[in-house]
């Protein structure tokens, strides 16, 4: 009698396990990255080949900051300039994040790889230049991202991928 009792209770624990092992192991169909893509904010013009911001562009930069304020912020990505660096700096320092530094002259695509491995939920700053800020948000989303003018400061490309590993892009003004 004592065996009988014991293997359908042993039959419903392995079940039980099975099924919340499988649970456990699948992702959630909320699970997600957003890359947030910008260029870099308005840049004083002192005649040097690394200006830092102007104050129209720290004030963006806070705007920026502000905007992400309730964001899931998990990492702030910058080239090495000034310029890049003071714009991501707010919404960082808001989160206790340091801005890690990457190289602008490396390929988006290598690039886009690296963030898509390193990230896989909450939202990722990423600060460029309006010649590399567009192919970095295409490599993330494999979609055509219009060019982005010289004069463009507030434009902010949102790379949102899903669990399933599909994108979406949404191009916007802030």
């Amino acid at each position: 009698m004592l065996r009988t009792f014991i293997r359908p209770r042993l039959a419903g624990a392995l079940l039980l396990a099975t099924l919340l092992g499988g649970c456990a192991t699948a992702p959630a169909a909320t699970q997600r990255v957003s890359f947030v893509v910008v260029r870099h904010a308005e840049k004083a013009d002192d005649g040097s080949k690394d200006p830092p911001l102007s104050a129209a562009g720290q004030a963006r930069a806070t705007a920026l900051a502000a905007s992400l304020r309730d964001a899931p912020l998990r990492a702030a990505y910058a080239t090495g300039y000034r310029r890049t660096q003071a714009t991501a700096a707010p919404a960082a320092q808001a989160h206790a994040l340091a801005v890690t530094t990457y190289d602008a002259s490396r390929p988006a695509s290598e690039f886009a790889v690296q963030l898509r491995h390193d990230h896989r939920d909450g939202t990722v700053l990423v600060v460029g230049h309006s010649n590399t800020a567009p192919a970095i948000a295409a490599a993330l989303c494999a979609c055509e991202v219009a060019p982005m003018g010289d004069g463009e400061f507030d434009r902010r490309l949102t790379i949102t991928i899903d669990a399933r590993g599909a994108a979406t892009l949404r191009d916007e003004r802030y």
